[in-house]
């Protein structure tokens, strides 16, 4: 008995003209996107920078910001991959109507304009706080690290670098007086005629002493820098204790010299300097220290901010002014894991009258001693935290904003910067967070 098949009508062609928006279902994030960008959010900060010049006209922002946005909401970031959807995906050919650009323009459109996208932010921030996504009730504070567009091994160390430029010079030095030898040699044989030009590599190896020195001076004046801190915070202090006891203390012994030098295990990145070596649970990365604060009612990230250090302990004002700055409220509870925990961050909150969670962290062998360990705000926060137990509103942390990190990382798979420097990465990271405002708004809608 044979089979039989449903017709395979490969080649025949239709009737009547296609749209490509008949291949794209009505509730599709890609929709969505383009009505939001069309119908909701203020672009004039983007068309006001856009000029009539010589040549083809420009691509229309609103279609070039709906392809960046769709492209971040579907977890494609590389301007190249989104160039590439362009002519292969429904969603993105219905965005660009046909007329897909060139990577190099949606690359250029970024970096012009990277200022005004991550603007965007605050807008479909405020969109979702329209839409009941945004309470206020519970924040919750973390953070993560995220690589930079730069190769751990391409950092070296202050130590390395002044052995490696002494290295370096002599063997310039060497293969320098080699060539000049040889020229004159060849001058004696050849007479006016031009010599052989020095091999290329010298010509690196000058460039390499070059970036290692100017690394070298960027350490030193970090460095130096904060030495003269380090030494103004001593003095303040000193004041504050001599105006406390109305006496100098007797028997005191001198201050530690300061060093005006760099730590030899200070590190500088060639192909990012401002990205800093970063310890995961995963291993050493070279990153960046990403900053989010997401409210517990429908995971929005309220507020962000992107640092160079691996400490989370001078983040926790920033990011709840933040959020007064981006919606004109505080909330009335944040929790934290201990990296946030400091005596600063917690009289900051109560001076804002937000209820803070933040975590005392975990001892292996607790006993009286250290449980007292802590100023009087911490050791308060370590007996609220122990009496609650269980039903502690600290527990709300983990299901609020380490969720967002796994659906940022893990489901739209982004693991690593594009661009490069502190600035350029801040804003990076603000389009990344209003990509994931976005999904959950048109997940609501």
């Amino acid at each position: 008995m044979s089979k039989q098949f449903r017709p395979w009508k490969f080649g025949q062609s239709q009737l009547l003209p296609p749209s490509v928006q008949d291949y794209v279902p009505e509730d599709h994030l890609s929709r969505f996107v383009v009505a939001l960008v069309t119908e909701s959010l203020d672009l004039s900060a983007i068309m006001s920078s856009c000029t009539s010049g010589l040549g083809q006209p420009p691509f229309d922002p609103r279609m070039m910001t709906s392809l960046l946005l769709n492209g971040y909401a579907s977890g494609i970031y590389s301007s190249r991959r989104i160039a590439k959807a362009s002519i292969e995906r429904a969603d993105f050919m219905m965005i660009v109507a046909g007329d897909p650009p060139d990577f190099r323009t949606i690359s250029d459109f970024r970096k012009r304009h990277l200022k005004a996208l991550a603007g965007l932010f605050v807008q479909v921030l405020k969109l979702a706080e329209k839409a009941g996504l945004v309470k206020l009730g519970h924040v919750a504070l973390d953070g993560t690290k995220i690589k930079a567009n730069a190769s751990k091994h391409k950092a070296m160390s202050y130590a390395r670098m002044k052995q490696r430029d002494a290295e370096l010079q002599a063997e310039v030095d060497r293969w320098l007086a080699t060539a000049e030898a040889a020229d004159a040699e060849e001058d004696k044989l050849h007479g006016a005629k031009r010599g052989d030009e020095l091999p290329k590599w010298v010509a690196d190896k000058k460039k390499r002493i070059e970036k290692i020195r100017a690394a070298k001076a960027e350490l030193e004046a970090e460095a130096k820098a904060a030495a003269e801190e380090e030494r103004r915070i001593k003095a303040e202090a000193e004041e504050k204790r001599i105006a406390e006891e109305r006496k100098k203390r007797p028997g005191g012994k001198p201050d530690k010299l300061i060093a005006d030098d760099p730590d030899p295990k200070a590190q500088r990145n060639f192909t990012d300097p401002e990205s800093r070596i970063m310890t995961t649970r995963n291993g050493v990365i070279q990153g960046y220290n990403a900053q989010a604060a997401v409210d517990g009612e429908a995971q929005v990230i309220v507020a962000c901010g992107l640092i160079q250090t691996t400490s989370d302990h001078g983040q926790v004002v920033p990011l709840v002014d933040g959020i007064f700055a981006n919606l004109g409220r505080r909330p009335k509870e944040t929790s934290a894991d201990s990296g946030y925990l400091s005596e600063a961050n917690l009289a900051g909150l109560h001076e804002r009258e937000i209820i803070p969670y933040i975590a005392t962290g975990r001892a292996k062998h607790p006993d009286e001693v250290k449980r007292k360990i802590g100023g009087p705000l911490t050791l308060a926060m370590r007996a609220k935290l122990k009496r609650a137990g269980w039903r502690s509103r600290y527990r709300l942390r983990k299901q609020i904003v380490e969720p967002v990190f796994g659906q940022i990382k893990q489901e739209r798979g982004f693991r690593q910067f594009l661009l490069r420097g502190v600035e350029k990465v801040r804003a990076e990271w603000a389009m990344i967070c209003t990509a994931h405002n976005l999904v959950k708004l048109a997940r609501a809608a």
